[in-house]
């Protein structure tokens, strides 16, 4: 379900029957007579309406992580907020970009339009910028032929699995963070989509090496092994970013993991 779509119809419908009671209703009623339900309602709810669709379109929006693709920077049950304007004020509903702000960096965790299905909003780290060539072979990373630097951390404890996962200090931009590497998954892309500029794309049984078109990002997970990213359904457009993901408001399992994140 498109949500921002149906807060609009909300907004239009309780912002007409605000109108309707402000310029017209009242007018017509006897004095101190009360205005119908249907009008008291719908017309009390519209600046509730309105506050929430101008926060959640322009300043931030709330989201909830479904997967373990960005373990262990955010975990499956995370409430995070998302900044909407520092990439650009976009129309909402539509996504289209009026103002520019600034374009996204590498390191920056982006929340966008799953290309495949713009009704799925997906969350990832930015990886490839607009022209850079992006090799991930034999579980490295190079960008631009420089090799992005791992550095071992304490293998991570899986607290719902019980198990541990080898982890890596990396730095992307000016960026440090985590990611997880399995040792014993092979180095293949499997199952890769067909997706537009797949022709800049070479998969190879180490891996794979793209080249990122104009106006699109090249995005992974931090849990390298169990992430289905930009190596298997391409590149994100611009006009497919909602936003980047600051800060965990919220989980039930964890209080301890309230607060901002890289």
């Amino acid at each position: 379900m498109n949500f921002a779509l149906v807060l609009f119809l909300l907004l239009v419908a309780t912002g007409v029957l605000w109108l309707i009671d402000r310029f017209v209703a009242r007018k017509r009623r006897a004095p101190g007579s009360p205005s119908p339900w249907w009008v008291e309602y719908g017309a009390s709810f519209f600046p509730v309406i309105l506050i929430v669709f101008a926060l959640r379109s322009f300043l931030v929006e709330p989201f909830k992580i479904p997967s373990g693709s960005m373990i262990p920077t955010l975990l499956v049950g995370d409430f995070i907020l998302v900044n909407k304007w520092v990439y650009g004020i976009r129309v909402p509903v539509i996504n289209k970009k009026i103002i520019d702000v600034e374009d996204p960096k590498r390191g920056d965790v982006m929340v966008f339009r799953y290309p495949a299905d713009p009704s799925l909003d997906y969350i990832k780290r930015v990886v490839g910028l607009p022209g850079d060539k992006v090799e991930y072979l034999n579980k490295r990373l190079r960008i631009n032929g420089e090799m992005v630097e791992l550095a071992p951390q304490a293998d991570y404890l899986h607290p719902d699995r019980l198990y541990y996962s080898p982890r890596f200090a990396e730095k992307l931009g000016d960026v440090n963070h985590s990611v997880l590497i399995e040792r014993n998954t092979p180095a293949f892309v499997p199952h890769v989509l067909d997706f537009p500029y797949r022709e800049n794309c070479t998969y190879t049984t180490a891996g794979v090496t793209c080249t990122v078109p104009e106006g699109h990002y090249f995005v992974m997970g931090d849990n390298r092994d169990a992430s289905s990213d930009s190596r298997v359904w391409g590149f994100v457009p611009d006009e497919n970013i909602v936003g980047r993901a600051f800060f965990i408001w919220f989980n039930f399992s964890d209080m301890k993991r309230i607060g901002g994140f890289h």
